[in-house]
């Protein structure tokens, strides 16, 4: 196998509802609530009426990507055998993707993210973790990580306990591994962990200019450049407007983002980068190449509504 993806594993849940709503479930509009109570979260879930069921989480939609770029691709996310569960796993195979996870009934149900989307298109996301954010150990299976070329790891799975432990066997078993550090808030709480990743664990290193800052408590992006080099591995981040740049021991390459796009959607822009850019690295494309694979996967997914290209 190419690449194998370790995250968790959501399914969102898309549903129309109108402005009372929001207001009536004391929502604030176009933000994400985590929901820690399941009873809370089903009864919520009560009162939509489903529109569509997408097999999500942010690792798993980079590994639909490169599957929807024909690369061998498989991934491990716990799931519950639940009726959510059953529509993540079948979403999975649906993409071709090698879904290696042999799912039972758990004490807690699987991980849910309801995207209630209004009239004016804004999305409004609950979510609920549930199972998935309770991988362990068990759940990888050494032969498999073996078996792939790259894992590739989410800072959103990394905590301590047993997710952490899921992580170093994953790490330890792999012939080489990338991670994206996923968001500020991950970078934040688990600075000193992911710094030790960064520069102990990780063969590449996905961020995007405020987390990687973050990361060294850099004060201008000079000083990450200067970190990059020293560290002499591989970090790829992206800049917003200000496009990308991979810095591979002490070759920096830098590509300009698209311009002139119809954005109508940020979520997965990320996620999709990382698909193009981990689809040209393993077929040996120049890291120039690397780079617009990622941008052209990027900017296809901002110009619709989702993160699952169409």
């Amino acid at each position: 196998m190419k690449i194998l993806g370790i995250g968790n594993a959501i399914i969102d849940v898309i549903c129309k509802v109108d402005d009372n709503f929001i207001s009536k479930e004391n929502l604030t509009k176009g933000t994400m609530k985590l929901i820690f109570e399941p009873n809370e979260f089903k009864n919520l879930l009560s009162r939509v009426k489903i529109e569509k069921t997408i097999s999500g989480g942010s690792v798993a939609n980079s590994i639909v990507g490169l599957s929807q770029l024909e690369n061998e691709v498989g991934f491990i996310g716990k799931i519950s055998d639940d009726e959510f569960g059953c529509e993540y796993e079948e979403g999975l195979k649906k993409e071709n993707v090698k879904y290696i996870y042999s799912k039972k009934k758990e004490y807690l149900p699987t991980g849910t993210c309801l995207i209630l989307v209004t009239p004016d298109s804004e999305r409004t996301m609950c979510t609920h973790l549930g199972i998935a954010g309770q991988i362990d150990a068990d759940d990888i299976k050494a032969e498999i990580i073996k078996e792939s070329e790259i894992i590739f790891l989410e800072g959103y799975l990394w905590d301590k306990g047993k997710p952490k432990e899921a992580f170093d066997k994953a790490i330890s078993y792999s012939n080489k591994v990338a991670m994206s550090l996923s968001d500020q808030f991950c970078v934040d709480r688990h600075k000193i962990h992911f710094l030790n990743l960064v520069k102990q664990k990780l063969d590449i290193t996905f961020a995007n200019e405020n987390e990687i800052m973050s990361l060294i408590d850099a004060k201008n992006f000079n000083e990450v450049i200067t970190f990059a080099k020293e560290l002499k591995k591989h970090l790829v981040i992206t800049r917003g407007e200000k496009g990308a740049v991979s810095i591979v021991n002490n070759h920096i390459t830098e590509l300009g983002a698209h311009t002139n796009l119809k954005i109508v959607d940020l979520t997965g822009a990320g996620d999709l980068f990382a698909a193009g850019y981990l689809h040209g690295y393993i077929n040996n494309f120049s890291q120039e190449d690397c780079l617009k694979k990622g941008n052209e996967m990027s900017s296809k997914i901002i110009q619709q509504v989702g993160a699952r290209i169409v």
